[in-house]
């Protein structure tokens, strides 16, 4: 029996040909994107599988109280807190604070005559090995403590020092402090979220001076059982209630479960983790993968049910020769797997082909070799599974349901739940095919409005060069000077940093009685800065260029927004005097400006010369561009440090990083945007080339009475222009809720115009007038004496 209906379907298959190719097209395209969306989406909910089990290790989260800062949560922690807690919350087995070089910048790292750019170095303690379980393959775990000791990876060590001998070796860091390598570790997996390639002791730096003003360090807690965490939260309040000042607690803590540090921490600033992902973009694709693949169906159930007429007189003989429903349900189900089973193998090929654009889309590094791995085939089958079940439900159901008597009746027509049914998928297809195209069209001009925004500095022709390697003064001053003399150069600024990174983040207050105060950032510059960043002076002047030695007094440029604050007018502002930590005195006054990405509103901002930052940075402002300008710079650069590396980056493609995410989500929508359309169109082709077929008689007759192409054209585009504006119908309502809900994300952001909708509007019906287009006007100008001639 099962052979038989295998041959029934065979022969079905290719007594249909155009019918059969445009299923399998609709399904392997829909299997071939939920295939290498599988592996994304694998690949992201692998991070951190190592320390699945360990349900017992935990971030600290820093969670400003919306008062003295706005409300945030951070992902860094003061470094009091983790002694704190092992001294006086039982449980805990092990803390470790973490730390990125620079507080994020990369390091100049010397080994012998070598020097290299290490960009993922971090202080941390020696607990790091075990909570993360990272495994020491030479040297002793113990030695880690020692102050001035480093471990590094053995990608790193062989980096470093070649086939040599690594362990007891000295590398120097920042042409400041010589660290011993006493340990060797196994490389970090790459599903892990944090990437160690060195790992250095803090106890002589960093861990020396515990404070609690301070939330620069990660911090990860690993208890010896299983925990309560509001008990242990509260307990975390007890112990800041115990070393902070109430009128100083401007933030609480809670607990991240480790594995959930990749997908859950989009939103939480100052992470450490090299590899974050976010889980709200996993669900859109899976959303996304799910719609193509159930369009794709809808294509094949709206093909098989609307050749029902002609399947009618088979199922008719079927059942006068004794098959009951339950034998003609499975026929049909197995018509459906071979094609569904034939679909997957195309689609496994295309997912193959695809890989290489998706990586270079998504900006992922996905192996086409994953789809070899066990997990994967059961993937292939679970996808096969569903398609067929869902592809084959209302077909098999359907067509099984004939009676004999009027499947034989020459009048037999289709009913109208068949005909709902069919028009109410169309309108499914059609609405989510409209809703894709308004939401790309609203991301894609968010993102250009991003890009035209007016961020209140110019970002362009600056090169950010690091001078974190640079340890005196002198050598800063050197090098500034020696980038200005080089002709293209307009103005350089030593700076602590710049837009789009983090600098020091402090509280401003009006006087000595102010108890609330406003979160601002500190930027230690030179006096040149403005020009250099473009910034509009509304008052005042930029920082003094010389101070006495003797004068201890700290001044600062504050922006408009802080200026605000205060209840000053820019004029007003100018020589008063407020507190940042210590009395400051205002000296000038800018325009507000962007130094963070729009998705957050403009804070307060200062640029200071206040001494106890380093200057990390030299800010350099060039004119015309030329392919030697960089060799320029670095050859000026090399006179003046020899021992350090030439770092640097653009500004303004830096801003542009800020945007990644919403770049890649275009990127990638476009392209599913434009499947899931043509999918529709298959859909809709094979659609108008059955009712051509089914109407011929009909259209023959027409134009022995006289009627036009055009006449045809539009008998047989009506009802599906009709489908397709109800389709927009309903579409647009969902489209503008998700759209606005999107751009709530912003502080800045487009208003949805109306003209987004027309456009969308026109687009469907050009698409589906071109896509029947054909199919109509063959009809129309085919010879009605063939089409009649049966008759």
């Amino acid at each position: 029996m099962f052979k038989n209906h295998i041959k029934v379907a065979w022969r079905n298959l290719w007594a249909n040909p155009l019918f059969s190719i445009i299923n399998i097209l609709g399904l392997s395209l829909g299997m071939a994107i939920a295939l290498v969306l599988y592996l994304f989406i694998g690949h992201e909910l692998s991070f951190d599988n190592l320390y699945k089990g360990e349900s017992n290790v935990y971030r600290i989260l820093l969670n400003t109280d919306g008062d003295s800062f706005s409300q945030e949560t951070w992902a860094g922690a003061p470094n009091a807190l983790a002694p704190a807690m092992k001294t006086d919350i039982p449980n805990i087995k092990y803390t470790a604070r973490i730390l990125k070089h620079g507080f994020g910048t990369n390091a100049n790292v010397k080994v012998g005559n070598n020097i290299f750019l290490e960009k993922e170095l971090y202080w941390a303690d020696a607990d790091i090995f075990d909570l993360l379980k990272i495994e020491i393959v030479l040297g002793n775990r113990s030695d880690i403590n020692v102050p001035n000791s480093v471990a590094l990876s053995q990608k790193t060590a062989k980096q470093y020092f070649g086939n040599m001998e690594a362990i007891g070796k000295t590398i120097e860091i920042d042409n400041r402090q010589k660290m011993e390598v006493v340990a060797i570790y196994k490389d970090m997996p790459k599903n892990s979220s944090y990437k160690f390639n060195v790992i250095a002791s803090p106890k002589a730096t960093y861990a020396k001076n515990l404070y609690w003003s301070n939330a620069s360090y990660e911090t990860l807690v690993q208890f010896n059982t299983n925990i309560s965490v509001p008990e242990v939260e509260r307990q975390i309040q007890q112990l800041v209630d115990k070393n902070v000042e109430k009128e100083n607690q401007w933030f609480s803590f809670s607990l991240q479960p480790l594995e959930r540090i990749h997908l859950y921490s989009a939103e939480y600033s100052d992470s450490y983790a090299a590899r974050l992902g976010d889980i709200q973009e996993i669900k859109n694709l899976s959303l996304l993968a799910i719609l193509i693949l159930v369009i794709a169906c809808i294509n094949y159930m709206n093909l098989t049910t609307a050749r029902s007429q002609k399947r009618s007189k088979e199922v008719g003989i079927n059942k006068t020769l004794g098959a009951v429903k339950r034998t003609l349900v499975v026929r049909f189900y197995i018509e459906t797997a071979l094609i569904t089973l034939i679909a997957m193998i195309m689609g496994v090929v295309l997912a193959v082909l695809a890989l290489p654009w998706f990586n270079y889309l998504s900006n992922q590094e996905l192996d086409p070799s994953l789809l070899l791995e066990p997990m994967s085939f059961l993937a292939f089958l679970v996808i096969w599974a569903v398609t067929t079940l869902l592809s084959g439900s209302y077909p098999a159901l359907y067509l099984s349901g004939f009676s004999p008597k009027s499947a034989f009746s020459p009048s037999y027509k289709q009913g109208g739940t068949a005909i709902l049914v069919r028009k109410g998928l169309v309108v499914v297809q059609f609405a989510a095919s409209a809703i894709l195209i308004v939401g790309i069209l609203i991301i894609y001009q968010q993102i250009r409005f991003i890009g035209n925004q007016n961020l209140g500095f110019e970002p362009d022709n600056i090169v950010v060069v690091s001078v974190a390697g640079i340890n005196s003064q002198t050598g800063l001053d050197e090098v500034a000077q020696e980038f200005k003399g080089l002709g293209q150069v307009t103005d350089v600024a030593l700076a602590q940093g710049f837009p789009g990174t983090g600098v020091s983040l402090n509280t401003l207050f009006k006087d000595r009685e102010d108890r609330k105060g406003l979160d601002i950032q500190t930027n230690v510059s030179d006096p040149e800065v403005l020009d250099v960043l473009g910034l509009r002076l509304l008052a005042g002047t930029t920082l003094p260029k010389n101070k006495q030695e003797n004068d201890t007094l700290i001044e600062v440029v504050l922006n408009k927004t802080a200026v605000d604050y205060l209840g000053y007018t820019p004029e007003e502002a100018i020589n008063k005097k407020v507190f940042i930590n210590r009395e400051v005195r205002i000296v000038g006054v800018v325009d507000d400006f962007n130094f963070t990405s729009l998705h957050t509103p403009i804070g307060a901002y200062a640029f200071t010369n206040n001494d106890t930052e380093y200057k990390g940075y030299a800010l350099v402002r060039f004119g015309n561009y030329s392919p030697d300008f960089l060799n320029q710079l670095e050859r000026t650069f090399k006179v003046v440090a020899p021992e350090t590396v030439f770092d640097y980056s653009f500004l303004d493609r830096n801003i542009e990083k800020l945007y990644e995410r919403e770049q890649r989500t275009i990127r990638v929508g476009l392209i599913f945007c434009g499947l899931a359309i043509l999918v529709a169109c298959l859909g809709l082709f094979g659609l108008a080339a059955f009712m051509a077929e089914q109407r011929k008689k009909e259209i023959g007759i027409r134009k022995v009475l006289g009627a036009s192409i055009f006449n045809v054209f539009k008998m047989l585009s009506t009802d599906f222009v009709k489908l397709v504006v109800l389709a927009l119908v309903i579409a647009f309502p969902i489209a503008y809720w998700l759209s606005d809900r999107w751009l709530q994300e912003f502080a800045y952001h487009i208003e949805i115009y109306w003209w987004v909708f027309a456009l969308t509007g026109l687009v469907a019906l050009a698409i589906t007038l071109f896509t029947i287009s054909f199919q109509a006007i063959k009809a129309a100008r085919a010879n009605p004496v063939k089409s009649l001639r049966t008759e």
